[in-house]
């Protein structure tokens, strides 16, 4: 668990069920998106959640490369 997510509580939570499962969220599954905790039944969802991310920001970069006309 990194720093960040030891100070994250379920208390500040968005949501009280995981995104991926329909499960309620625990303690040791939450994450800051956006400014904004979000919780998950268990830490391989919330990892599962954070590669999605990297993956769709990734995706969003090269398409604004691409619209730029800018090799990458």
């Amino acid at each position: 668990m990194t720093q960040d997510q030891q100070a994250l509580t379920i208390e500040d939570a968005i949501n009280e069920t995981c995104p991926w499962s329909g499960k309620p969220i625990s303690a040791d599954s939450l994450t800051l998106y956006n400014g904004a905790v979000v919780g998950f039944c268990n830490p391989g969802c919330r990892d599962k959640f954070a590669g999605a991310v990297r993956s769709f920001e990734a995706a969003l970069q090269a398409r604004r490369v691409e619209r730029a006309g800018l090799e990458q």
